[in-house]
């Protein structure tokens, strides 16, 4: 070609051409109008594309594929999930995705249990019609009435509360708050099937843990009967507890408390001032050495693994409220810690309302892990 402008121009293409081989692009002898039209639609493009995706799987700056997410105010920032995460995150899901198997099984194994007991107690009555027949006595045969003797003992209420302080939500890992939710509910089935039952109250209710009721445990717990869930703290549940104790529905002066109180029933049932609050701490310089009728004993619903020590009786000196602690040391000897879980006070103390002695309640209830043994008991 003759000098002129054309040559300049053909100098400014190659240029651009290996721009582009520098940039990565695949690098094609094309003519030039072909060359501006792909440029043209490559900016009309990026022009009228919407926004790219909220989440899209990137590189992150060590060069691992990780989950990039797009954050407002900021071109990209990168969330990496690491394996143990990862195998986490993946238990979880099937754990939740085996809740339905879960659910049948535990209904088999429920009237698996209902058949062995009606079995038993089968078997129990008819001994017992054989016996009554050598004896003389009056037989059941051809006769709806159950023999006495292997009738079940009805429930007795007794004038007693027990308060389950929730108000620890914040200070619980989401593992503590299941394992917590699991003792709530043992609480509520061991008080519930006990022979002498007391007034059972969850204070504080609210949170992740009550979050977990409602929607993980399909708010199972409205079906309760004998519980009451209150939002305000355990001061406000003491004094609500006086309440309950009153009247016809507040209970009887049975089991542990028909010898000792029942003098005092009329008294007694008048005031329930006559008794008291105390919160249950192991951390307390005193120790309980008996449950009074008419009384209110606050438990600290709380799973931490230690981290928070001495909360319960700290929240208990705040608020001016008497604590103690389960004579546990002076009846057994442990090889671990003598700090129990929530279900397992409760429990301890309704076997106490039953068989009146802190050893034999200590021995029925305190996990075989721990190797408690009683110190009477001991070589």
């Amino acid at each position: 070609m003759e000098a002129g402008g054309r040559p300049s121009k053909m100098r400014k293409l190659e240029s651009s051409v290996k721009k582009e081989e520098q940039e990565g692009t695949v690098a094609v002898e094309r003519p030039v109008h072909a060359i501006l039209n792909q440029a043209c639609e490559v900016e009309a493009s990026s022009s009228n594309s919407p926004d790219q995706d909220e989440h899209s799987v990137g590189q992150d700056n060590n060069g691992k594929n990780g989950l990039a997410t797009s954050q407002p105010g900021s071109d990209q920032s990168e969330v990496t999930l690491s394996k143990n995460q990862l195998k986490k995150l993946k238990r979880q899901q099937e754990w939740e995705a085996s809740r339905d198997f879960r659910k049948a099984k535990r209904k088999e194994k429920i009237q698996e249990k209902k058949e062995r007991k009606r079995a038993a107690f089968e078997e129990a009555a008819s001994a017992a019609v054989v016996a009554n027949s050598a004896n003389g006595d009056e037989t059941y045969e051809n006769s709806n009435e159950e023999p006495k003797g292997v009738l079940r003992r009805r429930a007795v209420q007794l004038p007693i509360a027990f308060v389950l302080d929730c108000d620890f939500d914040d200070l619980m890992l989401d593992k503590e708050r299941i394992s917590m939710a699991a003792q709530l509910t043992r609480c509520y089935s061991d008080n519930h099937k006990a022979p002498f039952k007391a007034h059972l109250a969850m204070c504080s209710f609210g949170g992740k843990l009550k979050d977990r009721f409602e929607n993980v445990l399909s708010g199972h717990h409205h079906s309760w009967k004998g519980v009451k869930f209150l939002s305000g703290d355990f001061v406000e549940a003491a004094d609500q507890a006086k309440e309950w104790m009153k009247g016809n529905d507040g209970g009887e002066l049975a089991g542990m408390f028909a010898a000792e109180y029942q003098h005092e029933e009329p008294a007694m049932a008048e005031n329930t001032e006559s008794g008291e609050v105390v919160y249950l701490t192991s951390d307390s310089p005193h120790t309980l050495t008996e449950l009074r009728p008419y009384s209110t004993y606050v438990i600290g619903a709380i799973v931490d693994k230690n981290r928070h020590k001495g909360i319960c009786y700290k929240r208990a000196m705040d608020r001016g409220i008497k604590t103690a602690k389960l004579p546990i040391g002076d009846y057994m000897q442990m090889t671990s810690r003598f700090v129990l879980a929530t279900n397992h006070v409760a429990e301890i103390m309704l076997r106490w309302l039953e068989l009146g002695n802190w050893g034999e309640a200590f021995l029925r209830v305190v996990p075989k892990r721990k190797g408690g043994v009683l110190k009477h008991q001991q070589s």
